[in-house]
């Protein structure tokens, strides 16, 4: 190991500094991610996050939510910063998703919150960007109103 990975592993051990830094913007893995409140009475908005994962049953899950905030933690030198995404996570396990396989359509609960959830941060690297809007219907159909469809951006 060199002297300068030596160094920023020791910085990193240290812990991250006390003072961290808040931003309602990032771009990161060609898109920029703004926070919900940023985008509080426009016409479009860009907080839509979705995470790869997998369940407990090692089932693969895309796990979708909003950008609530964008924290960066300092590690005690200039190059170790980490840029983490808090996030309000929509139930995509139990009752919150619905699949259409023949359109290639996926719709969330917007009512449907995750949960039990430990951590509510991912890592910002880790986030792909999505776009919600309301399913579009001929007719008003009300067991359809909380329900948004999902379009993941390409980069």
């Amino acid at each position: 190991m060199g002297r300068g990975a030596a160094k920023s592993l020791s910085s990193l051990s240290l812990g991250p500094e006390r003072k961290v830094k808040c931003y309602n913007g990032y771009f990161i893995n060609g898109y920029v991610f703004h926070t919900e409140e940023y985008w509080h009475g426009r016409k479009t908005y860009n907080s839509g996050v979705c995470v790869k994962g997998s369940t407990s049953s090692e089932l693969e899950v895309d796990y979708y939510g909003r950008l609530e905030e964008v924290v960066e933690l300092q590690y005690h030198n200039e190059q170790n910063r980490v840029f983490l995404f808090k996030c309000y996570w929509y139930d995509t396990i139990d009752r919150g998703i619905r699949v259409d396989l023949h359109f290639d359509l996926v719709e969330i609960n917007s009512k449907a919150r995750l949960r039990n959830v430990n951590n509510v941060f991912v890592f910002a690297k880790q986030c792909q960007q999505v776009y919600y809007t309301y399913t579009p219907s001929f007719r008003k159909d009300q067991s359809r109103v909380d329900w948004l469809s999902i379009f993941k951006k390409k980069t």
